[in-house]
């Protein structure tokens, strides 16, 4: 076999499963983290439920999803942003005492973590945001202008301050780590596909774009999110507004 030459060559072969060869070792209960994120004392903005209108048969939003790069000035509505973030990260059911989201996940862990840069969204002052799933409704990390901060960390990439608003996911590493190991990696990323999945075609939907990005300065959009890089990581960026 070839020798991998890179450091993802080396995460793809060393991340393998094979027969003699189970991932994970054992799973350290003691180390699990806890299921949700909070920001005590944040000041706490209610979310209406998700109830808004969509537009269009599944067939017709699949057909038109898109990546969008250009936006109008036009607000986005918090009841808008109130079904984005249920659609691809809210709770859905509860069973067994267990809340299951609207998006599968690697043995239920959820280790994707949703935050909105809001730029122009009705009835919230701009700022950095952090999705509280409990209780659907938003945490206020930081208040203010975040535009230009956030287009420099994305590379540069101006259609990222024009939208309405910003998604951003982080991963919390550990908690699909004490169960899978290393392995952890693989299912945090198909996760973020999934809740990115998720969140553009219930854009669509609502007659919004949207355009997902993962290129960007990690350590200029931690800092962003107040985030330490490690032990929790940006890993994907969604843009979503009404489209110009």
């Amino acid at each position: 076999m070839k020798e991998p030459k890179g450091v993802g060559d080396r995460f793809q072969q060393e991340t393998k499963y094979g027969r003699g060869r189970p991932g994970g070792g054992l799973m350290d209960r003691a180390s699990r983290p806890p299921p949700y994120k909070e920001y005590p004392g944040a000041r706490k903005i209610p979310l209406p439920p998700p109830g808004t209108t969509v537009h269009g048969s599944f067939l017709e939003i699949a057909s038109r999803r898109r990546s969008v790069r250009e936006y109008s000035s036009r607000p986005l509505l918090r009841e808008e942003i109130s079904l984005l973030l249920w659609a691809s990260t809210g709770i859905q059911r509860v069973e067994a005492g267990h809340a299951f989201r609207t998006v599968p996940s690697a043995g239920a862990l959820y280790p994707v973590e949703p935050y909105v840069i809001a730029h122009r969204v009705e009835g919230v002052e701009g700022g950095i945001y952090h999705y509280g799933i409990r209780d659907h409704l938003l945490e206020e990390v930081a208040r203010g202008d975040f535009r230009g901060d956030l287009s420099r960390a994305a590379l540069f990439q101006e259609f990222c301050s024009e939208a309405g608003a910003v998604f951003v996911w982080t991963a919390i590493f550990p908690r699909a780590k004490w169960k899978y190991g290393q392995r952890a990696y693989r299912y945090v990323y198909l996760d973020a596909g999934h809740v990115a999945q998720n969140l553009a075609l219930a854009a669509v939907a609502l007659g919004l774009g949207s355009c997902q990005v993962a290129a960007f300065f990690d350590d200029e959009m931690n800092a962003l999110l107040g985030v330490d890089g490690t032990e929790e990581s940006v890993i994907y960026l969604s843009a979503v507004g009404h489209p110009r």
